[in-house]
Formats: C-alpha cells, structure tokens, sequence
C-alpha cells in the first residue's frame, strides 16, 4: 500500500539512486510481444516462397538419398544443416535483436550489482510461499489470464465467422483445405499479436505508474537527502559565519594600509589605498554602522586621514567591492580628496621637520 507521506517528485538524485538498484520501468509483456510481432514478420516474409524452395530442397535431399548413402559427414546432413541455419538465424537474429531494443529503449543500459547480490530471503521455501500466496502473486495471475481470455475471444470470433467454410472443408480437395485452415490460422495469430501488442502497452504504463508511486518521497526524505548531499544546514551556517569573520578579519586588517577614510559620517566608512604604481584607487575595506566604527578606529590609530563626504561614501560602498578599483565616474570626486589628503600630510611633515629643527637647535645652543 503506498505510504500516503510521499507526496512529492522524485529528485534526480533519487531517480539515479533507484536507478543502480535495478528499478527502471521496464515491461517484460511489451518486450515479448515485440519480438513475436517481429518474429511472426520474419516468418511471413520467408515463408512467401517457401514452399517451391523446401519442395525443391526435399526432392533433392531424397533423390541424393536413394543414391548415395547416409554418413554423419557426408552432403546430405551438411546441406540439410545448412538450409536449417538459412531459416532458423534470421527468425533468431530478429526476435532477439527487437528483445535487445526494446529493453534498451524502456530503461537503457542498467547495470545493477545489488540486484545480483545472494541474499537469503530469496532461498527461503516460506518466504517463497509466502509470494506465491500473496496479493502480488494473484495480480500476476490475473495479469495474465487477461489477455488470454482476449485471445481466447478472438480465436472464438474467427472460428465462429468461419464456421460455414470449416463445415464444408471435407467436400474440398486437400490443397484448398489446406489454404483455408492456413488464411484461419494467420488471421487469428494477427488479430492475437494485436491483442498482446496492445495489453503490453497497458502493461507498460501500469508499470509506470507504479513505478513513479514507488520513487515519491515525503518532505522527510528531501530533508535528508539534502543533508546528505550538500551537507547538514547548520553545519553550513556555521561554516558561512566562520567565513565572514575571516573575510571581515582580512579586511580590518588590509585597513590598516589605506590612504584615506571616507565617510557618511556615521552610517558608512569605505576606505582607499592608492600608490604611484596604480592606475586607481582600490577599496582596502567597506563598511556599515559597527563596522563602519571600527574601520574609522583603526584609521585614527594608524593616523590615516578620515574625510568625511556622504554621496561619495555611499557611492563607494554600492559601486566598488573590497579589492576592486574605485568606478571610473568617481575618479574626480576621489582625486579631489587625496589632494587635500597630500597636502595636509605635506603640511604635516614640514612642521614636523620645522619641529625636529628647532629642538636640534636648542640642544645645540644655536640660535632658533
């Protein structure tokens, strides 16, 4: 009975799974009633000329008989065996290479070594008992007792249709009688391999249908499946947070080597590091509230300059990703503040020079 929890599709994973264990749809009636079909074909072709070859063929094989005699290795039973293997290969050759189709074609290629895996159960005599009385058992049964009765119905059709020519069949001479059981016999396997060919369809789409009910899943087992493939979700999360803290810790630290802050002042902090060998300026670290702070005290520790301009805050922290250039619509607005920046830090050097001048002076006694 189906588990009324699995409701949903099969993922591809669990299709593949299912499909290494063997579980494909696969119709055995459809197999079996193609290759009849392409069996009866064969016979059909070659049996239109049959009877002048084999009338031939028998003419000769007695005629070598009454003349020469019979030996194991001798003519006779080497054409013979040779005219067996001109009718029987190709009746052969076709009903196995239609088999081989049209397996391939319901399930493809599967190779399943689970499936050939000895287990017990399989030799168990009560276990056995237990299939042959089961509702699985009588379904079988009853499978097959369904398209027997269908060709028993057409039999019965065409016998009954032509139950005046079979009551006046002994008035005949053998040759129209045996054209007459002949034309019964063929419309009767036709109408059958129709039967068989259309009960195997059946077949096959009542396989597949219980095939797809048998590979749902419940919301359970997507769960678990997801765990087992891309990994428990909190241990993901856990992992996620661990790379932001080494993502945010590599930035504070590549923070320390900026040229300028820019700030909101209070919401954003981007800031820029720019040398003579670059062809921009490049954002070192970026970002928001308590972030933000903490880039802003790293840059008064460092004494890096902190310059403070909204628009171009905000522009920086949504336009440039940490390790990108700066846009090239922001070059101006950012020139324009390294400027100030190199003229406050020249500035600040002459005065520290004028500083450490000035004291040299003094330990020396010279005037000032």
């Amino acid at each position: 009975m189906a588990d009324a929890s699995k409701t949903e599709k099969p993922t591809p994973r669990h299709r593949k799974q299912a499909r290494d264990r063997g579980q494909v749809t696969r119709s055995r009636e459809l197999t079996g009633a193609l290759s009849m079909a392409a069996v009866a074909g064969v016979v059909w072709f070659m049996g239109r000329g049959a009877v002048p070859g084999w009338t031939q063929f028998f003419r000769n094989v007695l005629d070598s008989a009454s003349t020469d005699a019979i030996t194991p290795n001798g003519p006779l039973l080497f054409w013979t065996s040779i005219q067996a293997i001109h009718w029987v290969f190709p009746i052969f050759a076709a009903g196995l290479a239609v088999a081989l189709f049209t397996g391939l074609a319901q399930g493809g290629f599967v190779f399943a070594p689970d499936a050939l895996s000895p287990r017990m159960e399989r030799l168990s005599p009560a276990g056995k008992l237990q299939q042959m009385v089961s509702l699985a058992a009588l379904s079988t049964i009853l499978k097959s007792l369904i398209p027997f009765s269908a060709i028993a119905c057409v039999g019965y059709a065409c016998i009954r249709s032509h139950w005046g020519l079979i009551l006046s069949s002994s008035f005949v001479d053998a040759r129209d009688f045996a054209g007459m059981a002949s034309g019964i016999l063929i419309e009767i396997i036709w109408k059958s391999g129709l039967v068989l060919l259309a009960w195997a369809g059946v077949d096959y789409l009542l396989l597949w249908w219980k095939n797809e009910g048998d590979l749902k899943m419940s919301r359970q087992d997507i769960k678990e499946e997801l765990k087992q493939s891309e990994g428990n979700p909190a241990n993901k999360a856990r992992i996620r947070r661990l790379q932001r803290h080494n993502r945010r810790r590599q930035m504070l630290k590549a923070a320390e080597t900026a040229t300028v802050v820019i700030t909101n002042p209070t919401h954003y902090a981007v800031a820029l590091r720019y040398e003579a060998s670059m062809a921009a300026p490049m954002v070192v670290a970026k970002g928001l509230d308590l972030l933000a702070q903490k880039i802003k005290e790293i840059a008064w520790l460092h004494d890096i300059p902190v310059m403070e301009n909204r628009p171009l805050a905000q522009a920086l922290y949504k336009g440039a990703e940490v390790g990108d250039p700066i846009p090239a619509a922001l070059y101006h607005a950012v020139a324009e503040i390294l400027v100030v920046v190199y003229k406050a830090q020249a500035e600040l050097r002459a005065r520290e020079a004028q500083r450490r001048t000035a004291s040299y002076r003094r330990v020396e006694g010279m005037p000032v």
